[in-house]
């Protein structure tokens, strides 16, 4: 187990250039039901500057790992922007972990030394943070695991544990 890092990996993140697309290809490797919210505005902190863009994002499970696919709708300058700049097609983009004791988490980041590059969710209950890794990743996030939070996780991955194929997508607000 990492010194730095909160437990185990619970999702892979995937930054996409059409959800949709993305969705489908997924969907044909069999991970499945899809959870997608669109359009939805995000407030954070870009390199330590206010910033604002417009998200879809979808979540799916295989087995206890969480995959989130983001696709970014404005050429706002962000984390996604600057991760499509060297791979225009999109791809892989992060590891995620959840942690109870998000400060803490914070706390052991700032110490070692990995660079803050995203972060927010204050206003919506939920923290994260997207730090530059050493190795591993172009980024890793740390989210704070709240009984929102916790709850998402755990209903995203029973249904894909009891998921038949039927219903793939599912549309929540945003």
């Amino acid at each position: 187990m990492s010194e730095v890092l909160p437990g185990e990996v619970r999702q892979i993140g995937y930054v996409v250039t059409d959800l949709d697309d993305a969705i489908s290809g997924w969907l044909r490797m069999g991970v499945g039901p899809w959870f997608v919210i669109r359009n939805l505005p995000q407030r954070v902190r870009y390199r330590g500057d206010p910033c604002e863009v417009k998200l879809s994002l979808a979540l799916s499970n295989s087995g206890d790992l969480q995959v989130e696919l983001i696709q970014q709708l404005d050429d706002t300058p962000s984390i996604f922007t600057e991760f499509l700049a060297g791979a225009p097609a999109g791809g892989f983009h992060q590891l995620a972990y959840w942690t109870a004791d998000f400060d803490k988490a914070m706390a052991k980041l700032a110490e070692a030394g990995w660079p803050l590059v995203w972060s927010g969710g204050e206003a919506e209950g939920v923290r994260f943070a997207y730090f530059e890794p050493p190795t591993g990743a172009a980024i890793v996030e740390i989210m704070e695991l709240t009984e929102s939070s916790g709850g998402m996780g755990a209903y995203v991955r029973e249904q894909a544990v009891t998921w038949d194929g039927s219903d793939p997508v599912r549309e929540l607000g945003g």
